[in-house]
């Protein structure tokens, strides 16, 4: 098959080190110089730093890289991904499968990934969503993890599936798009405070509190919205929300961590040539939850302290007493 990955950052690079053992493979990026560069290094130098490039690996600036495809996989930051579909919707055809590997939600349409493919491409049935504890870092090192392929076509989740799965890389596939990759965005959002949790010093009871809590909010909105329970306590659940808020290969927690010294979210996003996702998903995520009224009092914390300028420690403080509850509700 031939897959064409729309995206040259480390998470294109690291799916398509997995996707050339059984398949051509390239890779689409907006900047040709960073794209010359990768190609004569061998190296996706500035996302991907010493994880050395086979030659079959290809990137390119050419739009014609989706021409003939079997399979197209958008990579690209949640804030640019309809500008950067609708640049490729001429030259896709229906039969293509297309995939959204972006963990995101666009503001302030609050749209997941898929249905912006589907606004933007109305003659795409086989649109899938693709997600789970899966690092760049590691996956382009061959450190074996697992993800989910996710469809309304269980036929096109399985053929993405089967394209896919490498003896370091499995793919499980399901039919909960909405479960997907509402866990995708909002995960996000809580490894943002769980990045407070290590910059102010706090210990593992509160991680672990903070982790709990977090997934007790991506279920009830994501519920509300329409997504399967099981989805939670799966990859694309609990499985990505834990690597994302306690490894150290974070975005977002880096974000968590340099908020909670004091730093404004300028700052730090000035600093930083990687995106976290959490600090545009936010707003969309809670947006989406007033509209169903829906309580996320991490994500609003996370909220206060990046748009509001509030301190980490009083949001921190504000959770710990607000009125007390039935833990299941």
């Amino acid at each position: 098959m031939r897959v064409a990955i729309i995206g040259g950052g480390g998470w294109g690079t690291a799916l398509a080190l997995q996707i050339r053992r059984n398949h051509e493979v390239k890779i689409w990026s907006y900047d040709k110089a960073e794209a010359d560069l990768f190609n004569k290094e061998r190296e996706n130098v500035y996302y991907l730093p010493g994880v050395k490039l086979p030659e079959d690996i290809v990137f390119t600036t050419d739009d014609a890289i989706v021409d003939g495809a079997d399979i197209v996989v958008f990579v690209t930051p949640s804030k640019f991904f309809r500008s950067v579909v609708k640049r490729f919707a001429p030259r896709l055809k229906p039969h293509q499968i297309v995939v959204s590997a972006t963990k995101g939600l666009e503001f302030p349409s609050e749209k997941r990934m898929t249905e912006i493919l589907t606004e933007e491409l109305p003659g795409c049935e086989n649109i899938v969503a693709l997600s789970g504890p899966t690092h760049a870092e590691e996956v382009s090192r061959d450190v074996p993890t697992a993800i989910v392929a996710a469809s309304l076509r269980e036929e096109a989740a399985k053929q993405v599936q089967q394209a896919f799965s490498t003896e370091f890389f499995r793919v499980y596939r399901n039919t909960d798009v909405i479960g997907v990759e509402l866990c995708a965005a909002i995960k996000n959002v809580i490894a943002i405070a769980a990045g407070m949790v290590r910059g102010l010093g706090f210990g593992d009871n509160t991680m672990a509190a903070l982790i709990t809590r977090g997934l007790a909010e991506m279920r009830r909105l994501g519920l509300k919205m329409g997504a399967q329970e099981a989805t939670f306590s799966g990859l694309a659940g609990v499985g990505d929300l834990i690597v994302t808020c306690t490894s150290r290969h974070s975005r977002n927690g880096r974000v968590g961590e340099a908020l909670a010294t004091g730093k404004s979210i300028e700052e730090i996003l000035a600093g930083m040539k990687m995106v976290a996702e959490g600090v545009e998903t936010v707003r969309p995520a809670l947006k989406m939850a007033a509209e169903v009224g829906i309580d996320m009092p991490i994500c609003q914390a996370v909220h206060s302290v990046i748009y509001d300028q509030q301190h980490p420690l009083e949001v921190m403080k504000q959770l710990m007493v607000r009125p007390l509850k039935d833990e299941t509700i």
